[in-house]
């Protein structure tokens, strides 16, 4: 054991204060700690909101879309795509890829009780994955999808049953603009909410068979494939790989495919929450300067009582160096306590807050119920760590007052 941090040691646990230094001191700790679970909160809070807003946009798009390269000036009127692909195997193959299932899309007007409402459509397959939807059903159930039968049944949106007034297993009616004019009947199978509203107020699940036999496609036609990824910080170079393995296929009608991943097909909503990590940048910056000058006065404090001490580490022929480094090594014991502190704060609070959602939202304004809060051990080893290293860098100047203290009139000092 070093001879600076044996003495930093004996001076942190054995050392008297006087209580007017203690309260100082511990004031200063509990400002660390404070700051701590402050800037542990706001990333958990930022990560929470990134990443349930993500996956429900990825719930209704998934993460990357294949479609035909005409269609890529329009997210609802597409051009067909064979469902018989040669490349799906090559796609199943790639590490990153979980799951693959066709769809269609396609606009159309719902009707009921006198009022209207346009509406997207999305048709699904039997291989459809209705766990996001599963998941945010708040009446009725998903339906099921057999090869030999189409499907009359809808899920929708609350947002849109409570606008049309329906009901589960009422009727309703959707037409479709085209030549000639076409409507189809539907039961409403299931009421989903996710608070997106956005989404919410846009798309309806149904059996792909019925916007087929609408657009009078075959049964092999299809508006395209949705990919599923298994680690969304991978989605830029997992788009790249199943590029390299489709974006240069050609159809057998000569078109080529479009292959757009989720940040590029709604870039507004991605855009805003990346703009959240500037917020989170400065709160951690403001953050750890309290905490540095916080630390600061404690050590100028602890300096003050200990003037008598290093007067005489300083007789005994100790440099400034030497002495420099016993107060920074106390300065690291007091830093540790403010950090253990915070850490217990912080993730006590967030752990409350993920079982029993005690601070609630307004969903409609935040897309969210309650708030979400998502911490990972990344995220708390390098807060710990930089606020740490940030402190113990802003009392490198302070700690220079230590060069100023002459032994001859310090150990007079009481």
């Amino acid at each position: 054991m070093k001879t600076e941090f044996y003495i930093a040691s004996r001076l942190f646990w054995g050392g008297s204060q006087k209580k007017s230094t203690g309260l100082m001191v511990s004031i200063s700790v509990f400002g660390i700690a404070l700051s701590l679970a402050v800037m542990m909160i706001a990333v958990a809070v930022t990560n929470g909101f990134k990443n349930e807003i993500s996956n429900k946009a990825i719930g209704f798009a998934a993460d990357i879309q294949i479609t035909n390269l005409d269609s890529q000036y329009s997210l609802y009127n597409m051009s067909p795509i064979t469902a018989e692909q040669p490349f799906l195997d090559e796609l199943r193959h790639i590490p990153e890829v979980r799951h693959i299932q066709p769809y269609c899309i396609k606009p159309g007007i719902l009707e009921s009780a006198g009022e209207i409402q346009g509406i997207v459509l999305k048709g699904i397959g039997k291989d459809f994955e209705w766990d996001f939807f599963r998941d945010n059903l708040v009446e009725g159930e998903v339906f099921q999808i057999v090869d030999s039968l189409v499907s009359d049944k809808i899920v929708l949106s609350r947002h849109i049953a409570n606008l049309l007034q329906l009901k589960l297993g009422a009727p309703v009616v959707i037409h479709f603009v085209q030549e000639p004019m076409r409507k189809r009947r539907f039961t409403v199978s299931g009421i989903y909410e996710t608070g997106l509203m956005e989404f919410d107020k846009l798309f309806a699940i149904v059996d792909m068979s019925n916007i087929q036999r609408l657009n009078n496609w075959e049964k092999n036609q299809i508006s395209g494939y949705e990919i599923f990824v298994h680690h969304f910080d991978r989605l830029e170079a997992t788009t790249d790989a199943v590029f390299n393995v489709a974006g240069f296929q050609l159809s057998e009608d000569g078109s080529s495919l479009n292959i757009q991943h989720i940040r590029e097909l709604y870039s507004q909503l991605f855009d805003w929450l990346s703009l959240q990590d500037t917020t989170v940048f400065i709160v951690l910056l403001l953050m750890a300067l309290v905490a540095g000058f916080n630390m600061i006065s404690g050590l100028l404090i602890i300096i003050l009582e200990r003037t008598s001490t290093i007067g005489i580490l300083k007789a005994l022929g100790a440099g400034n160096g030497f002495i420099r480094k016993i107060f920074l090594h106390e300065s690291l014991f007091f830093i540790g306590k403010g950090l253990l502190w915070g850490n217990i704060i912080a993730l006590t609070l967030c752990w409350l807050q993920w079982q029993f959602g005690i601070v609630s939202l307004d969903q409609e304004s935040y897309f969210l119920n309650k708030v979400p809060v998502h911490l990972s051990l990344a995220d708390v080893i390098l807060i710990n760590i930089g606020t740490t290293l940030a402190i113990l860098l802003m009392l490198l100047v302070p700690s220079s007052i230590i060069s100023r203290i002459s032994p001859d009139t310090s150990i007079k000092y009481r």
